[in-house]
């Protein structure tokens, strides 16, 4: 896969029937992600030594990024990166629905931060490309939503004051783009989830600005 990175800039986009168009918008991400080398950032950051499925965890996060991205909404939609030649614009190896779920099996609630430090490196990257609002002021957007599910089993979800079963996630996110910033899952109506998530915020947005 290394030639497909360094030829990446160099990948056409065609298309031989005028009525399918399969996954073509993960060119972009596929050139972001090697343009901030996150296979290699997530590698070196997210450490699951000893864990059964936890080697190189670089490949597998974006193989879930990407899976989400096509529009996948479980594991076994994976299979879609590795169906044409979907595979062969990632700048990565694409890895198996079972391979995917023995590694998510190997996090604990601990290997969570290292993800957020992935994110916020990863941010400060793309802003240092000229992604970012360079010297101009940023305005960030702070909200809160109901994402709904089904099933009574679901981790995590709630009814709140909309009555509806579901996720309630805290978003920020720059107001002049729409980029998300930053996103935690709230539990509970406490004012003190807020405050913290305000403050994991700019310890966030602080850097990338520098």
């Amino acid at each position: 896969m290394k030639a497909v990175s360094r030829s990446i800039d160099r990948v056409g986009v065609t298309f031989d029937d005028p009525t399918l168009v399969a996954n073509a918008g993960l060119i972009l991400p596929a050139t972001l992600m090697t343009r901030l080398d996150l296979e290699s950032l997530i590698n070196s950051t997210v450490r699951l030594v000893g864990r059964v499925g936890g080697a190189l965890p670089g490949r597998k996060v974006l193989t879930l990024v990407a899976t989400i991205l096509a529009g996948g909404s479980h594991i076994d939609h994976a299979d879609m990166l590795r169906a044409g030649a979907t595979r062969r614009v990632l700048g990565f190896r694409v890895m198996a629905p079972s391979t995917l779920g023995t590694f998510l099996r190997s996090f604990t609630f601990g290997h969570v931060r290292p993800l957020d430090k992935v994110t916020g490196e990863a941010m400060r990257r793309a802003w240092r490309l000229g992604a970012g609002p360079g010297d101009a002021a940023a305005t960030i957007d702070l909200n809160s939503t109901i994402c709904e599910v089904h099933g009574k089993h679901k981790h995590g979800a709630a009814y709140g004051y909309t009555r509806v079963l579901g996720d309630h996630p805290l978003l920020a996110t720059r107001a002049d783009t729409g980029e998300i910033l930053h996103a935690r899952l709230r539990k509970g109506s406490s004012q003190r989830g807020a405050k913290r998530f305000v403050e994991e915020l700019i310890a966030r947005v602080r850097p990338a600005r520098r």
